[in-house]
């Protein structure tokens, strides 16, 4: 990908969207499986990998540590048999959150690592105090000093583990480290979201014993090694839902491709209850509107299955333009209404209660404003309010949008809406 920190979107409201999009690789099965890589012996050759800023950078700290990365068009081969170094660079693991999954396969094949606390989208408190207990219980020494942690492994031996939390980051830490710790781990109360069952799908694949990816109860048999292997890690279930939303919003029709609805079934029946009509066949999802928007009571977001928190601010745009008054509760982050003030700049009447609850009224229209982008959700949301926009609105800090979003401004425009970058 080709971006700039100074990219902005001009988007031009009112068009309808008609079209058919292949939902575009998961960014979050993608990073950790880039991850788990580390593990193999052997070439891993990732199919279809989504082209975005995380994805670019991951490589980079992958190269980093002295992997060797080949690209041919969307595909990537990683050969990780000559790393000798795992000091991690601190200025590319401040950027992105999703550098906290190295943490497991490093440690599992090196069994030491200095871990710069990493960054990411600021939406609230997202502390690894659930990974460092999580690594403990399982022998492994662990120092925090400032804005570094030390984890040392060499005492390190299989054992039982109860997440506080079904911490999604937590799991697939300790299922990549647990898959060549001899002997058995279980961990209770683990996530059980579609991208910790496709790493699991992954290792397994590389020859580990993983059992129960996908419920509350995930057991991991160490093995002795890992072999390289070909993989296609599965769609992104957020794409896929802001696409649906887009097209609600705007009204048209949409055919979306390489599509799951069994692990969106929470967005399509709010959609539908809304005045949505969907059409679900295999892995084809149609959405069409031509009715009025109504809106729903009460929304609230949750761990796998619940409705995803990383959908909280897409579905809060659309509650934005319904017939009625919707309370959005949000109980995973606390900062996840970073973008009320910016729907407030458009006319939206939203009144937040605290930093967990927010009442939606429905508007008839919004007005186009100039918008900044505070993260990777908030800021698609604030492109599909602006895709329904009256006039002219400007986008700025779309580099948050690209961490996950590919090309989000030529997927749109596939579909007819008049966006642009500049």
């Amino acid at each position: 990908m080709s971006y700039s920190y100074n990219d902005r979107l001009k988007i031009r409201g009112g068009k309808r969207l008609n079209g058919e999009i292949r939902v575009q690789t998961s960014k979050n099965a993608t990073l950790p499986i880039m991850s788990a890589s580390l593990l193999a012996q052997g070439r891993v050759l990732l199919r279809d990998c989504p082209d975005i800023i995380d994805v670019e950078n991951m490589v980079k700290i992958l190269r980093e540590l002295g992997a060797k990365i080949d690209r041919v068009g969307d595909d990537y081969s990683i050969d990780s048999s000559s790393i000798l170094d795992v000091c991690l660079d601190y200025e590319l693991c401040k950027t992105m959150r999703s550098s906290i999954f190295l943490l497991g396969s490093i440690l599992a094949r090196f069994k030491s690592v200095c871990l710069t606390l990493p960054g990411g989208c600021k939406i609230g408190r997202r502390p690894i105090d659930i990974h460092v207990q999580a690594f403990r219980r399982l022998k492994v020494k662990v120092i925090e000093l400032d804005d570094f942690v030390f984890f040392n492994a060499s005492k390190a031996r299989a054992g039982k583990i109860k997440l506080k939390i079904p911490s999604v980051g937590a799991t697939e830490n300790i299922v990549q480290f647990a898959s060549t710790l001899k002997g058995k781990t279980v961990i209770y109360n683990s996530a059980r979201e579609p991208e910790v069952v496709d790493l699991c799908n992954f290792l397994n694949k590389m020859g580990a014993k993983i059992y129960g990816a996908g419920t509350r109860k995930i057991t991991i048999f160490g093995v002795d090694k890992l072999k390289g292997v070909e993989y296609k890690p599965i769609a992104d279930r957020i794409v896929l839902g802001t696409l649906l939303v887009a097209t609600a919003i705007c009204g048209g029709t949409i055919r979306l491709t390489n599509a799951n609805s069994h692990q969106n079934e929470k967005l399509i029946e709010i959609l539908s209850r809304m005045g949505c009509q969907i059409n679900i066949k295999n892995d084809i999802i149609m959405l069409s509107r031509d009715v009025p928007l109504r809106s729903i009571p009460k929304i609230s977001t949750g761990y796998y299955p619940q409705f995803p928190t990383d959908l909280q601010s897409i579905i809060m745009v659309l509650s934005c333009l319904a017939n009625g008054q919707t309370e959005i509760d949000e109980r995973i982050f606390e900062n996840r209404f970073l973008i009320v003030d910016e729907l407030k700049k458009m006319g939206a009447k939203i009144e937040l209660i605290d930093n967990h609850t927010a009442i939606v009224d429905g508007v008839d229209s919004l007005k186009a404003s100039n918008l900044k982008a505070l993260d990777l959700r908030g800021g698609a949301s604030l492109v599909l309010a602006g895709l329904v926009a009256q006039g002219e609105t400007i986008i700025e800090n779309v580099h948050y949008i690209d961490r996950g979003y590919c090309h989000i401004e030529k997927m749109l425009k596939s579909l007819g809406a008049d966006i642009e970058r500049i």
